[in-house]
């Protein structure tokens, strides 16, 4: 029964990967970035209710994923067994991983506000970071949040971020909020803002005075190397 279920699992997943346009929409997910129904959609030649069909599909079998951010939706790879399993393929077929170009100006891409915590590049790279080191976790539920680890509360308030003000607050604590300019997540919440609040007051950053634009310092410079190990 079990591998009855297998085989019959397995061809439900071929046959979802198998369709062009959704094979397509896979592999351009494939460089890590979220990308709207829209964009999959000219990306697949297909039309708007034609593509939402698909991605209903991909959802079905666990291929991909829906975050919603503010009133957008975004899709990305479901887990990163998917992605090595679409990268895998890409190699049996001898085909190149495609790449992420954003359309963003330079300006705001390389940092700038988002509400009130940080975005851009910069965010992306900091959140890595901040995951790598195993100081922020992602909880165990499906709401996107995010908790510190007791290494990564002692980091943080060495570095002078109130931590128990932020969990005081009545909004969320943290939360990956994916950036718009590079599809990948940022730190938002009361953390997010904690930190830039701290940034802001250090001068690692300095906000510009016409738009949402930050921009990094040389002390900035300094301290994201020293701290964090991000050449900027």
């Amino acid at each position: 029964m079990n591998a009855d279920y297998a085989d019959t699992q397995l061809a439900r997943l071929a046959g979802a990967i198998a369709e062009p346009a959704r094979a397509r929409m896979l592999c351009c997910l494939m460089d890590g970035h979220a990308r709207t129904a829209t964009e999959l959609a000219a990306v697949a030649e297909v039309g708007a209710p034609t593509a939402s069909a698909h991605l209903a599909k991909l959802k079905e079998q666990r291929l991909v994923s829906m975050v919603a951010q503010g009133k957008h939706r975004y899709y990305q790879l479901a887990s990163a067994e998917v992605a090595a399993a679409v990268e895998s393929l890409l190699l049996v077929a001898g085909l190149p991983r495609p790449r992420f170009t954003p359309n963003t100006p330079d300006r705001l891409r390389k940092a700038r506000t988002c509400y009130d915590h940080m975005a851009g590049e910069i965010a992306v790279e900091l959140h890595d970071v901040l995951m790598q080191q195993g100081w922020l976790v992602a909880t165990a539920d499906e709401s996107n949040s995010y908790e510190l680890s007791a290494s990564g509360v002692v980091a943080l308030e060495k570095l002078g971020v109130d931590v128990a003000a932020a969990r005081k607050s009545r909004r969320r604590f943290a939360c990956a909020c994916l950036d718009w300019s590079e599809r990948q997540p940022h730190v938002g919440g009361a953390l997010g803002a904690a930190m830039l609040a701290l940034m802001l007051r250090r001068s690692w950053v300095e906000r510009d005075l016409d738009s949402r634009a930050l921009s990094l310092t040389r002390e900035g410079q300094k301290q994201f190397k020293h701290q964090f190990g991000l050449t900027l």
